[in-house]
C-alpha cells in the first residue's frame, strides 16, 4: 500500500474530470475488494446491501459505526479510490449528515453518496429536505483537501416511481446544491440515460443491470461511471446457495468447476 487517503481523493476527482467512462464495481468485503483490484478496476465502491449481507442482515440495518469500520477496512485493502454507499448519511445520528461524511472521509473514503429514500416512512423524501441534506453533505465532503466526491442519488426508479421528469428535476437540484456526480439507480433505456446526462451537465453514474445497455453504448451518450451496486454480491451469494443446494440435494459437487482459480487467488491475496 502506497497511496494515501489524499492521493485517493485526488485520483477519484481526476477520474470524474476526464472525458472517459470508468467502471466502479462494488466489493462487499476486503477479499472482494482485492479481487476486483487484481483484475484492473480503477476505483471501487461499497454496497450497503452487500455489506449488510456479510453481517447476516438486510439492507438498511447497518449502524453508522459499523459502516465507518467497514470503510476503513476496505479502503485500506487496496490503493484504489473508494466511494461509499452511505444511504441517507444517517441524518438522525449525532452530528447528522455532516458528521457522517467527516467520519467516512477520515476512514479513507474518496467519495460518498446521499440518497432521497426514507426507509422509515417508505417513501421518497420531499425534494426541499433532500436538497438541504445534499448541501450539508457537500459542504462536509468539500472540506477535505483534496475534496471528497459527493454523489447525489434520486431513488425514484429503484423504488418503482417511473417519473423521469421528477428524477431529472431532483438530480439538477442536487447538482446545484453541491453534488459532484448524479445517480438515478435502475434507469435502463438508453433514451432515459441520455436524457439525464444531457439535463444534468455533470458526471453521471449508471447501475449495470441485465437490462442496461452495454458499457460502450453508455460511454457514447456521455455516462461517466458505471457501478454494480449489490449485484456482484448477490451473484456470489447465489453461487454459494446453488452449490450448497446441489451438495445437499444431489450429493454432487459440480459447483467446484466454477470456483476461483488458484492463479487468480494468489494474484489477489498473495501480496
Amino acid at each position: 500500500m502506497s497511496a494515501t487517503a489524499a492521493d485517493k481523493r485526488a485520483r477519484f476527482n481526476e477520474l470524474h474530470a476526464r472525458e472517459e467512462l470508468f467502471l466502479l464495481p462494488n466489493p462487499w468485503d476486503v477479499g472482494s475488494a482485492k479481487l476486483l483490484a487484481s483484475v484492473g478496476a480503477e476505483a471501487l465502491a461499497t454496497t450497503s446491501a452487500g455489506f449488510a449481507w456479510t453481517l447476516g442482515r438486510l439492507d438498511g440495518q447497518v449502524t453508522r459505526d459499523e459502516l465507518v469500520a467497514h470503510v476503513a477496512a476496505v479502503a485500506g485493502a487496496t490503493d484504489l479510490p473508494l466511494n461509499v454507499d452511505s444511504e441517507r448519511c444517517y441524518p438522525d445520528d449525532a452530528g447528522g449528515v455532516a458528521e457522517t461524511v467527516r467520519l467516512l472521509g477520515e476512514a479513507g473514503a474518496a467519495g460518498c453518496s446521499i440518497e432521497d429514500w426514507n426507509p422509515v416512512d417508505g417513501r421518497i423524501e420531499d425534494v426541499g429536505l433532500a436538497v438541504e441534506r445534499v448541501a450539508e453533505a457537500a459542504e462536509a465532503a468539500h472540506a477535505f483537501d483534496p475534496p471528497m466526491v459527493l454523489t447525489g442519488r434520486a431513488e425514484n426508479h429503484l423504488r418503482g416511481v417511473d417519473d423521469l421528469d421528477d428524477t431529472i428535476g431532483r438530480l439538477v437540484a442536487y447538482r446545484d446544491a453541491g453534488a459532484d456526480c448524479l445517480y438515478a439507480p435502475w434507469l435502463s433505456s438508453i433514451e432515459q440515460i441520455a436524457a439525464v446526462v444531457d439535463a444534468v451537465q455533470a458526471p453521471v453514474n449508471v447501475l449495470a443491470t441485465p437490462s442496461t445497455p452495454p458499457v460502450p453504448e453508455l460511454a457514447r451518450v456521455g455516462v461517466r461511471r458505471v457501478s454494480t451496486g449489490s449485484l456482484l454480491a448477490s451473484a456470489a451469494y447465489g453461487t454459494l446457495l446453488a452449490g450448497a443446494r446441489e451438495l445437499l440435494s444431489d450429493g454432487t459437487s459440480t459447483y467446484t468447476e466454477r470456483g476461483m482459480k488458484p492463479a487468480d487467488r494468489d494474484a489477489a491475496f498473495g501480496a
